[in-house]
C-alpha cells in the first residue's frame, strides 16, 4: 500500500480521462462498460488499505527495521498486583516508549518502506492520538512530513504533542470515522500516504514485535491480555506469541462502551456499531480492520468485555500499587484480571499490556476520584440533624469516632423537609472501603441521625 501511494502522484489527471473516456463508451452500449487502465491502479491501492494477511516473517522483519529506534520496553513482575489478583503479573511497559505508546512500531516500520518520492511529499493519518504521535515522532526522525486528523474530542496532552512534535494536526469531526473520511479526502487531494493506524498491514507487523519482545522475557506464559481497539495490536501479538508458543492463551480485552471486536466475532466480519463515551478513548474504533480481524479471530482464545467502572479502578490500582500511570485502554487489562471473571488464570503467568500512557492530567484527576468512589473510599450522603447548636459538632464526632474523614460539607436548609428544626447536611467523606461505610452509616443511624444517598 505504501509503494503504491507513490506511484500514485502524477496520475490523478490520467485517471480521470479514462473515467471519461469509459463513460462515454458506456452510454454508446447497451451494457455499462467499466475501463481500467492499469496505469490507475498504483492510485486506487493508494485510497484504500491494501488487503493481506501480514505472515511471522513479516514481524521478524518489521523488527529488524526498527532495531535502535523503538525502545525495548522491560517486561517485569509485579509483586502487588500478583497479591491483589491472585495471578503471576508481568506488566509489559510499553507506556514508557518515548511518546508514551506501541504505536511507534508500527509507524517506524510503515515509514521505513516508503519509497524516496513518498518520503518528500509526506503522509496523513486519522487518530484519536497514539498513532498520530508515533507516526509525528518516528517522521520527525525520517525527515517525512506528517499531517495527522484526529476528532475534534481528542485528549488535549496528545493534539499538544503532535503539534511539539513538527506534524500538522487537524481537527475534524465528531468522532474517528468522521475524521478517518477527511484524512482520506486530504490524502487524495495532496498525493499524500495514508497509514492507517491498525489495519495497515504495516502497522499490524510492527506492532508484532511486543509479542517477539514479550516471549523472550517471560519464556513460560501462560496468558497474554491485550486490549482491542481497532484489533492491529492483538492481530500481531497474537501472531508472534502463537507462532513461538502455542500453548499461551491470547485473551482479548475491550470497553464496553466500545465493543467492536466482540461484535465482529458475533458477525462472522467487521461490523460497524454504535460508539458511547469511554475512559478508553483510545479503544473507540467503531469497526475493526479487515485485515487485522482476519488475523486475529482465529489466534484469540478468549474475548471479554470490562465497565467504566472497572477500567476507573484498574487505574487507580496502577497508580497505587505498579506506581504507574496509564490511559484508559491500556487499563483493561488489569480491569479484566480484576473483574472475576478471568478465574482460570488464577496462579498463572499472564502478561498485561500496558500498552499507553498518554492520559490528560485533568482527566486523571477526575478518574482517580471516580476510582475511589467505586472502590469506596470516598463517599457522599446526606445527614439530617438537629438545627441547634452542637447538632453539627455531634455529627462531625460521630464521623470521627469511625475513623472516617470528612472531606466537606455543607448545610441545606432551603430544600431540607419540612421540620423547621432540622437541617440537611452534604457529607463528602473518606473511608476505608465499602464495608467501612456501612459501619459508619450504621453508627450513625444508632446515634438517631438518619442518613440517605445523595448524587
Amino acid at each position: 500500500m505504501l509503494a503504491a501511494a507513490s506511484a500514485a502522484h502524477g496520475l490523478q489527471t490520467h485517471a480521470r480521462g479514462v473515467a471519461q473516456r469509459a463513460t462515454a463508451i458506456g452510454r454508446s452500449c447497451r451494457a455499462t462498460i467499466f475501463l481500467i487502465d492499469v496505469r490507475t491502479l498504483p492510485l486506487l491501492r493508494a485510497r484504500y488499505i491494501e488487503k493481506r494477511v501480514i505472515t511471522f516473517k513479516d514481524i521478524e522483519a518489521a523488527r529488524d527495521r526498527i532495531a535502535g529506534a523503538v525502545y525495548y520496553s522491560p517486561c517485569r513482575p509485579s509483586i502487588p498486583l500478583s497479591e491483589t489478583t491472585g495471578m503471576e503479573i508481568f506488566c509489559k511497559l510499553d507506556n514508557l516508549q518515548r511518546t508514551g505508546s506501541f504505536k511507534e512500531r508500527g509507524a517506524r516500520n510503515a515509514l521505513v518502506q516508503l519509497s524516496p518520492d513518498q518520503k518528500k511529499r509526506g503522509v496523513i493519518a486519522a487518530s484519536a492520538g497514539n498513532h498520530a504521535l508515533g507516526l509525528s515522532y518516528q517522521g520527525k526522525l525520517l525527515g517525512v512530513p506528517v499531517t495527522v486528523v484526529m476528532p475534534k474530542y481528542a485528549p488535549l496532552i496528545k493534539l499538544s504533542n503532535c503539534q511539539k512534535l513538527g506534524a500538522n494536526v487537524v481537527l475534524h469531526g465528531k468522532d474517528f470515522a468522521e475524521a478517518k473520511a477527511h484524512a482520506h479526502e486530504i490524502a487524495d487531494d495532496k498525493s499524500l500516504a495514508y497509514i492507517d493506524g491498525y489495519d495497515d498491514p504495516a502497522i499490524i507487523a510492527g506492532q508484532g514485535t511486543m509479542g517477539l519482545e514479550i516471549i523472550e522475557q517471560v519464556s513460560d506464559v501462560d496468558a497474554v491480555i491485550v486490549p482491542v481497539g481497532g484489533a492491529g495490536l492483538i492481530a500481531g501479538v497474537a501472531l508472534a506469541v502463537k507462532t513461538l508458543r502455542p500453548q499461551t492463551k491470547i485473551i482479548a480485552v475491550e470497553a464496553e462502551n466500545a465493543a467492536s471486536f466482540s461484535a465482529a466475532l458475533e458477525a462472522g466480519k467487521p461490523t460497524k456499531i454504535a460508539l458511547h463515551p469511554t475512559l478508553a478513548d483510545g479503544l473507540a474504533i467503531p469497526q475493526v480492520g479487515a485485515n487485522a480481524f482476519e488475523i486475529a479471530h482465529k489466534l484469540v482464545d478468549l474475548a471479554t468485555i470490562v465497565t467504566e467502572e472497572q477500567i476507573a479502578i484498574a487505574i487507580l490500582r496502577l497508580v497505587e500499587l505498579e506506581k504507574t500511570v496509564v490511559e484508559g485502554a491500556a487499563a483493561t487489562p488489569l480491569a479484566a484480571c480484576l473483574s472475576g471473571k478471568l478465574k482460570e488464570l488464577a496462579a498463572k503467568r499472564v502478561v498485561l499490556l500496558l500498552c499507553g500512557g498518554n492520559i490528560d492530567p485533568n482527566v486523571l484527576s477526575r478518574v482517580i476520584e471516580r476510582g475511589l468512589v467505586a472502590d469506596g473510599r470516598l463517599c457522599r450522603f446526606t445527614a439530617v440533624i438537629s438545627d441547634r447548636p452542637g447538632g453539627l459538632a455531634d455529627l462531625a464526632s460521630q464521623i470521627a469516632s469511625t475513623g472516617a474523614s470528612i472531606k466537606q460539607v455543607a448545610h441545606d436548609r432551603a430544600f431540607a423537609t419540612s421540620d423547621v428544626s432540622t437541617v440537611n447536611v452534604l457529607c463528602t467523606v473518606e473511608t476505608r472501603n465499602h464495608q467501612h461505610l456501612a459501619e459508619l452509616r450504621a453508627q450513625l443511624k444508632s446515634h438517631g441521625v438518619e442518613t440517605y444517598d445523595s448524587k
